[in-house]
């Protein structure tokens, strides 16, 4: 289980990007608006959208 937040070494600096972390579900928020709310995902939607992404390339 990781509780910080982490951001992809390719975001740009200039803050549009997305955090991520895996607490038992994968979570995103928006970088420049933390205090905004998150968005949730269990493991097997996680899978899902990895699995649509990897069909989509």
């Amino acid at each position: 289980m990781n509780d910080s937040w982490s951001k992809s070494s390719y975001s740009p600096n200039s803050g549009n990007c997305v955090e991520c972390r895996w607490t038992g579900e994968a979570q995103m928020r928006d970088t420049k608006n933390r205090e905004a709310g998150r968005l949730a995902f269990s493991g097997v939607e996680w899978a899902a959208l990895l699995n649509s992404v990897a069909v989509a390339r």
